[in-house]
C-alpha cells in the first residue's frame, strides 16, 4: 500500500548533478553553508512537528539534522548516488531513506512535509507540480503543514548565474581541486535552464549537468495549492526567508542558482480538513526532473 492508488509507472530523468556518484560526492563540500536549513528546523520546532517527510532530500543534510534532534524523519529522493552519500552521515541510521517517488513510499503520516531549496521549482510541468502537491497532501495528518520555497520571478535571480559570478574553486577531500560554475543556457517564459560544470584537476575530467527551474508567479502558486486542497494558514515572506517578522535568513550563496538568495519566498500551508485531498486515482507520482539547487536548495 502506498499514498497513491492507481498510479502508473513512469520514466524519470534525474540531473547528473545528483545521480552521478562523482558529482554527488562533491556536492556537499562545494556547498558547505546551509543556514537556510536552520530556518526550516526552527519552523518544525515552532509547529511542534515530530514526524517529517523531506521530499527531494538529496544528500540528506536536512533529514540528518532533524534526526539528530529526535524527530522521526523520512527522506525521499530519486537519485541513488545522493542517497548513498546521505546514508553515510551521522544520524543517518535514524532516517528512513526511500529511493524513488511517491508511488514507492510506505504508508506514513507526517506532521510536516518539506521541500527545501530549489526542490519546488524543479517540477516544471503543471501535472508534475500538481502530483507532488497531491503527494504532500496525502501524507499530511489533518492540520499538518507543507513548507517550501520558490523564488520571486520579478527579481530575475538568473541574471547572476554566470561563470564570473558563480565560479568556485575548492580542495575537496578525496577528490582534490575541483572547479565549478553555473551558466544560463535558456530563458523561456517561466522556465530557466542552466548548466553546471565541474572540472576535476586530478585527471582533467569535465562533467556537466543540465537543469531547468520554473519561476511560477505568486497567483499560480496559490491556485495550485488550493487545487491540491492545501488550505488554511499561509505566510509569504519576500526577499528573504523568515520565520517571523524581524528574523531574516542571511544572503548566503546569493550568486549561485542553487542558493536561496533575495527573492526567495517561503509558503506555509495548513490543511483545513481531515479529508486527504489529492488522492485521486488519476494522479501519478511526480516525474522529477532536477533538483538543482541552482543554489543549495534541493538536497536537503
Amino acid at each position: 500500500m502506498t499514498w497513491w492508488r492507481g498510479v502508473r509507472s513512469f520514466v524519470l530523468v534525474v540531473d547528473a548533478l545528483f545521480s552521478l556518484p562523482r558529482l554527488a560526492a562533491v556536492y556537499d563540500p562545494l556547498d558547505p553553508g546551509r543556514p537556510d536549513l536552520e530556518v526550516y528546523a526552527a519552523m518544525a520546532a515552532e509547529f511542534g512537528a515530530r514526524r517529517v517527510l523531506d521530499i527531494g532530500c538529496g544528500t540528506g543534510t536536512f533529514a540528518c539534522l532533524l534526526a539528530s534532534r529526535g524527530l522521526t524523519v523520512a527522506g525521499l529522493d530519486p537519485a541513488l548516488a545522493s542517497l548513498e552519500i546521505a546514508r553515510a552521515k551521522p544520524f543517518a541510521d535514524r532516517v528512513r531513506w526511500v529511493h524513488g517517488f511517491a508511488d514507492v513510499l510506505p504508508p506514513l503520516t507526517a506532521d510536516l512535509v518539506t521541500m527545501t531549496g530549489n526542490v519546488a521549482q524543479v517540477f516544471v510541468a503543471d501535472d508534475e507540480w500538481a502530483a507532488v502537491l497531491a503527494a504532500a497532501a496525502g501524507a499530511l495528518r489533518p492540520g499538518g503543514r507543507l513548507v517550501f520555497e520558490t523564488r520571486d520571478p520579478a527579481r530575475r535571480a538568473w541574471l547572476e548565474w554566470n561563470r564570473a559570478d558563480s565560479h568556485v574553486r575548492a580542495v575537496v577531500p578525496g577528490a582534490g581541486v575541483v572547479e565549478t560554475w553555473h551558466e544560463v543556457t535558456d530563458v523561456s517564459g517561466e522556465l530557466v535552464s542552466f548548466r553546471t560544470t565541474h572540472v576535476f584537476e586530478s585527471d582533467g575530467a569535465v562533467l556537466t549537468s543540465d537543469s531547468t527551474l520554473r519561476f511560477r508567479a505568486k497567483q499560480a502558486v496559490l491556485d495550485s495549492l488550493s487545487a491540491a486542497g492545501l488550505t488554511g494558514i499561509m505566510e509569504i515572506c519576500r526577499d528573504y526567508a523568515v520565520i517571523r517578522p524581524g528574523t531574516r535568513l542571511p544572503d548566503w550563496r546569493a550568486r549561485s542558482p542553487t542558493a536561496c538568495s533575495a527573492g526567495a519566498v517561503i509558503l506555509r500551508r495548513k490543511r483545513a480538513s481531515a479529508n486527504r485531498a489529492g488522492r485521486s486515482p488519476r494522479c501519478r507520482a511526480p516525474p522529477w526532473r532536477s533538483r538543482s539547487r541552482g543554489p543549495t536548495c534541493s538536497a536537503g
